[in-house]
């Protein structure tokens, strides 16, 4: 069964709301000279807690500590790998200027990507502004950047949060918040300069520590991904190898995988890790020797508080279709950890005390088993047209499905996309997390706790779908979880639209599915279907919002009772699809639906 489809498509390139002009840009004598961020610093925003007169941030007295800095791994001169994009933290030691307050200045910049991306906090309140970003061609586009507050922002979106405040009267317990943030560009274009916001006023500051052009991925395409729902307690691990399993979608020549400590206080070390396709027997042993990751040319990484990072490129074949074996040696003690909650996969963890495992062909080392991902968000493959993102919930996560089949309804994409070739061979990337919300946030955003439900879809957008690499198309399935715990149907439908926008400016192919049925489960009530039905109305008559509906009610519904699943797609709990469910969803999708302009 095809899904149907409504309505015309938007044009592929970036949205309206980017006011992109190719016009050539105000004649050269007439701007700004470009000049280095570091040469505008204006601000001490760091002091240390024995000195906090050494700076003042927010015209109070008020600054960040450098030693919280420091135990987040957040030291002069590193390199932060946020969403993707590489941003340094300042050189500079504490006591000195580390930021700009943006009035307008001209930033030199180079290079070609899908974002510029910065990194800030504002003081005195959330500040937002509009500017320009200009080219090497004489072009401009225009943006909007908004920067939440150092103290009040929300957490769920923060790069990292720090325990003090270092203040005149000496240091403070209070949450202190920076944010990486981004903003689209034109892709193709050589960027040349960011022209910052203007000085939004008396009291209040927009500060910029770090901005860079980012490349999240030109030439590579998502094999395998997974979303952090949360930080969570784990293990302990400490002197022991986690052999994660995950599903290859897209197949390539050569391999990299991206390690993520979101929402982590405190950095990881990974000493050293190794990739592997799995033997033909399953379990944790690997069909030939693992082959050793690198990162920056050394063996192991560690990855600040709230950073991710990227192994080198591995010159190693991966096959579509297959399972592999990415192994994480832990020399430290590990009790919390960023964590995919539900894999609907089975991996592996050494014996304690058994150490660096990751060169082991055999599973012999590998008693302990592991039903979530740690740390583990991607594998990519050189080549390839592109990714698909799939942002959903638990249906989207697998739950209800075989665990260790792969019979995820993105897997059954993947491999249609794999088993054809009159349209891209695109990657398929599951950002599912099962519990996830459209419009409020589960997991709050900072802190362990034992919901790895995520933040929201809203909150989450740029780390699970824009920083992936080489993203063409976006998939909306989510609102099941919103509607069943009271949130208004038009709050869903604004919060889809939202997110519709916001990958429409950055040149993304956006498509939604209608939620699925849920009658029969306890808390599907009556209340429950009205505002589910409300919410697929407004899907199905999208106007310009989508540029693609499908629907997945109409698949997945019992034609005598339409609020029902049908029984043989049904798992057994009446609101997740069992193998022959998830089978429908990933078989009723047109192909040429997801592919950019399309139809």
């Amino acid at each position: 069964m095809r899904v149907r489809l409504w309505g015309a498509i938007l044009a592929p390139a970036l949205s309206l709301a980017l006011s992109t002009t190719a016009a050539p840009a105000t004649p050269p004598q007439r701007l700004a000279e470009p000049v280095p961020l570091e040469r505008l610093f204006d601000n001490r925003a760091i002091s240390e807690p024995s000195d906090p007169a050494s700076a003042d941030f927010d015209g109070a007295g008020n600054s960040l500590s450098a030693r919280d800095l420091a135990a987040a791994g957040w030291t002069p001169g590193r390199v932060l790998t946020l969403d993707a994009a590489r941003l340094r933290w300042p050189r500079t030691a504490a006591g000195r200027p580390d930021n700009l307050r943006a009035d307008g200045q001209t930033v030199r910049l180079s290079g070609r990507g899908d974002a510029v991306s910065l990194l800030v906090a504002a003081t005195g309140g959330t500040v937002s502004g509009t500017s320009t970003v200009r080219y090497r061609d004489g072009s401009r586009s225009m943006y909007r950047l908004t920067a939440p507050d150092w103290r009040t922002g929300p957490l769920s979106t923060k790069a990292v949060a720090l325990p003090h405040i270092n203040t005149p009267g000496g240091q403070r317990a209070e949450r202190a918040r920076l944010y990486a943030v981004s903003v689209p560009v034109v892709r193709g274009r050589e960027v040349a300069a960011v022209v910052l916001p203007r000085d939004p006023g008396p009291g209040a500051d927009l500060h910029v520590f770090a901005v860079a052009v980012r490349d999240n991925g030109a030439g590579w395409t998502g094999s395998w991904g997974a979303s952090t729902g949360g930080y969570a307690k784990a293990g302990p691990w400490g002197g022991r190898t986690l052999r994660l399993v995950v599903h290859s979608g897209a197949g390539g020549p050569r391999v990299r995988v991206r390690l993520a400590n979101t929402f982590a206080a405190a950095p990881v070390d990974f000493e050293t890790a190794s990739v592997a396709v799995q033997g033909a027997g399953g379990g944790a042993g690997a069909a030939r020797t693992p082959v050793p990751l690198t990162f920056g040319g050394q063996r192991g990484a560690r990855v600040p508080a709230g950073a991710e990072t990227y192994s080198d490129p591995l010159r190693l074949r991966v096959p579509a279709g297959r399972n592999l074996l990415v192994s994480l040696y832990l020399p430290g003690t590990v009790t919390t950890a960023p964590m995919h909650g539900r894999s609907e996969q089975v991996s592996y963890v050494s014996a304690p005390g058994s150490g660096d495992r990751t060169g082991d062909t055999g599973a012999a080392a590998y008693p302990g088993t592991l039903t979530g991902w740690p740390f583990l968000t991607g594998v990519e493959v050189a080549g390839g047209p592109g990714t698909v993102v799939a942002l959903g919930d638990s249906i989207t996560d697998g739950q209800g499905s075989t665990a260790g089949a792969n019979r995820r309804w993105p897997d059954v994409l993947a491999r249609r996309f794999q088993a054809q070739h009159a349209l891209p061979r695109y990657g398929v990337v599951n950002s599912g997390i099962a519990g996830n919300r459209v419009v409020t946030d589960r997991y709050p955003g900072d802190g362990v706790s034992a919901d790895v439900s995520g933040v929201s879809a809203q909150h989450r957008l740029e780390r699970d779908v824009l920083a992936r690499p080489s993203v063409r198309t976006v998939v909306l399935f989510e609102g099941v979880n919103d509607v069943r715990t009271g949130t208004p149907a038009h709050e869903v439908v604004a919060g889809l639209r939202s997110l519709a926008r916001r990958a429409h400016e950055r040149g993304l192919r956006v498509v939604a599915a209608t939620i699925a049925p849920c009658g029969g489960f306890p808390d599907c009530t009556a209340a429950v279907e009205e505002r589910r039905t409300a919410v697929n109305a407004a899907l199905r008559a999208r106007g310009a919002d989508f540029d693609a509906v499908l629907d997945f009610d109409t698949v997945l519904r019992d034609p005598r009772h339409p609020q029902r699943l049908l029984p043989a797609y049904d798992s057994g709990d009446h609101l997740h699809p069992g193998d022959a469910g998830m089978r429908a969803l990933g078989e009723s999708v047109h192909l040429r639906a997801l592919v950019p302009g399309g139809r």
